[in-house]
């Protein structure tokens, strides 16, 4: 069940990237895929978990929104793992021609699974985003994105995360 909702949610991030292309212009990318590493610390003291990351970005509003939606499996010891869908509401800002620099919020959906027993959780989750992009084209990049998370679902788990990776421009 787990896995057929992963699928759906990467299908409709496709979907979004193909309905923002009409609202693109030839100049921009179409959507930016952000390939990486993720790690978090429970500061609540759960542990830290590490796992990969993807997620897409995409621009509704050139300089004043931008949306990411990304899956992370998180591992951690003793065969328990969690599973994290976000979707960030983000404000850019160029730095320079180079750098790029994103706040962002917005709500996380996990599923944890432990000892064969799952459960879901809804948190709320706050980013910083910088992104490094060599070459003014903006074509490939990389991005460091430290997050905080806090959940809503019993005991209020907070935790902080960091993401690294690479940035693909979609075109």
């Amino acid at each position: 069940m787990i896995n057929t909702f992963r699928w759906l949610l990467c299908a409709a991030a496709l979907l979004l990237c193909s309905l923002a292309a009409a609202a693109q212009t030839a100049d921009n990318a179409v959507a930016i895929l952000e390939l990486g590493g993720a790690s978090s610390a429970s500061l609540s003291g759960g542990g830290s978990s590490f796992g990969p990351s993807i997620a897409v970005e995409l621009t509704p509003i050139e300089n004043w929104l931008e949306l990411e939606i990304g899956v992370t499996p998180l591992f951690r010891h003793h065969r328990s793992a969690e599973w994290n869908t976000d979707l960030l509401f983000k404000k850019p800002w160029d730095i320079s021609k180079q750098f790029e620099f994103m706040a962002g919020l917005g709500p996380e959906w996990s599923y944890t699974k432990e000892a064969g027993k799952g459960r879901h959780s809804f948190a709320l989750e706050a980013a910083l985003d910088l992104m490094y992009w060599p070459r003014a084209k903006r074509r490939l990049g990389m991005f460091i994105e430290p997050a905080f998370e806090y959940s809503f679902s019993g005991g209020h788990e907070r935790s902080f995360g960091v993401t690294a990776g690479l940035l693909i421009a979609i075109w």
